[in-house]
């Protein structure tokens, strides 16, 4: 809980960290229309893997095309050299699908 109270200025029912749940992404999805790549590693502790997976469930109860990669050995960054070629060759192949 130290990341969270720390980055929204206290807890969630704080009067002084309400204002950070005023742009909480989940009154956005339904404005959501860009396809979408979400990368989560399992040793993040900063932000729960399933939270990338809400955003993934979301876009994709909307139709937009969207990716999951989900690395269990990482933590906040993809440092492993054969993990970090998958993300690269996915990053990419997103790319060259969108932006041809």
């Amino acid at each position: 809980m130290w990341f969270s109270n720390h980055d929204s200025g206290g807890a969630y029912w704080n009067k002084n960290s309400s204002k950070t749940y005023d742009l909480s992404p989940h009154k956005f999805v339904r404005l959501w229309d860009t396809p979408i790549m979400v990368v989560h590693e399992a040793n993040d502790f900063r932000i729960p893997f399933t939270e990338g997976m809400q955003a993934i469930n979301a876009v994709q109860l909307q139709s937009i095309p969207s990716r999951f990669l989900y690395f269990p050995e990482e933590s906040h960054f993809v440092l492993k050299p054969q993990n970090s070629i998958l993300w690269q060759r996915e990053f990419f192949r997103l790319f060259d699908s969108w932006l041809k």
